[in-house]
């Protein structure tokens, strides 16, 4: 089913090495080849090849609604914003971006945002980068591997001959190199399950227990990112969860590492900023109004009663939003 035009879209290094023997890894851009378009095999390993016209198995997009499309508003304000002020250039940084519906759409949301000669340094493409291509926005684009649906998936097999130009497929140990995300300074826009209002991130579980999807390459890209962004709904279940909460119920990425919150009501720029500041920025500008009292009182709560200062929390109480949902199939009090 693959077109033969995938041949030579590879880029596979085979210059890392163990301590003591590692050197730097020789990539200085995202459209820079460093390798062979081949992994090698010994072929005495080879017990068979079974041929199959059978398409992956991928799901399709939702198209973005009302939410997603504000999240995408806010976070290209927020990159003109930066690109104004100095801190990018006008062609942005490499970009990341995480899988789902919510980053899939601000992939096409920049479709019409004012960035030219776009690059990605990511883990996977998406329906969104294709778009990007399509519209001369996306030069380069380095991954991994494609999670496309299955409409995107027959129009990039379709037309390979036109694709293969613009994307280097590398492996997982070079596309999520700590090092090289640093080195290009790549701009990674991950979704999340939950954040609390210090901007500790949840992107795996839900309810602290119950997995959703792994963590992929988030922490790779957020830790070493020029700027780490997250970006949710502020709300899930019809409103049932808010996506913002005093306490997240488990932590993948802690607020050190995480430089920007969004939701469809906003955009909290958290760097620099202490704990005390973070969590107020949080709540008035990403937190659901249906949760925002809750959240504010809460939090003014804590600042009395808590046992220190810097990031206060009422332990009996940070996880009993997640409590009353079990309990009840709702976070809200009324």
């Amino acid at each position: 089913w693959q077109n033969p035009a995938l041949e030579g879209m590879h880029d596979i290094y085979y210059g890392t090495a163990l301590p003591p023997n590692r050197v730097p890894i020789p990539l200085l851009r995202p459209d820079h080849r460093i390798g062979d378009p081949y992994l090698r095999c010994d072929p005495d390993k080879v017990v068979a090849v079974v041929e199959t016209d059978a398409p992956d198995r991928n799901l399709p997009f939702a198209p973005p609604d009302a939410s997603a499309k504000a999240i995408a508003e806010h976070l290209l304000e927020f990159l003109a914003h930066e690109v104004t002020k100095g801190r990018l250039p006008s062609s942005l940084l490499p970009i990341q971006s995480g899988v789902g519906n919510i980053a899939n759409a601000v992939l096409t949301g920049l479709v019409d945002g004012p960035f030219h000669d776009l690059t990605a340094y990511t883990e996977v493409i998406q329906d969104g980068m294709l778009d990007l291509m399509d519209a001369g926005r996306l030069r380069m684009a380095s991954a991994t591997a494609f999670s496309l649906s299955p409409d995107a998936a027959k129009r990039i097999n379709d037309e390979m001959v036109r694709y293969r130009s613009k994307m280097i497929l590398r492996p997982q140990e070079i596309s999520n190199h700590p090092e090289l995300i640093r080195r290009l300074g790549c701009l990674a826009m991950n979704g999340l399950i939950e954040a609390d209002i210090y901007g500790n991130v949840n992107s795996t579980c839900v309810m602290g227990s119950r997995i959703q999807n792994g963590i992929g390459g988030s922490g790779d890209f957020a830790r070493n990112a020029f700027i780490s962004i997250f970006m949710t709904p502020s709300t899930a279940k019809g409103g049932a969860i808010s996506a913002i909460v005093p306490q997240v119920s488990h932590v993948d990425h802690i607020m050190q590492d995480v430089a920007v919150l969004v939701t469809e009501q906003g955009l909290a720029d958290l760097r620099g900023l202490p704990p005390k500041q973070r969590a107020a920025l949080v709540i008035e500008r990403c937190a659901h109004p249906d949760y925002r009292d809750g959240l504010r009182d809460y939090y003014e709560r804590a600042l009395r009663g808590a046992y220190g200062r810097h990031a206060p929390s009422l332990p009996g109480e940070a996880l009993s939003w997640h409590q009353r949902f079990m309990e009840h199939g709702t976070m809200r009090t009324g």
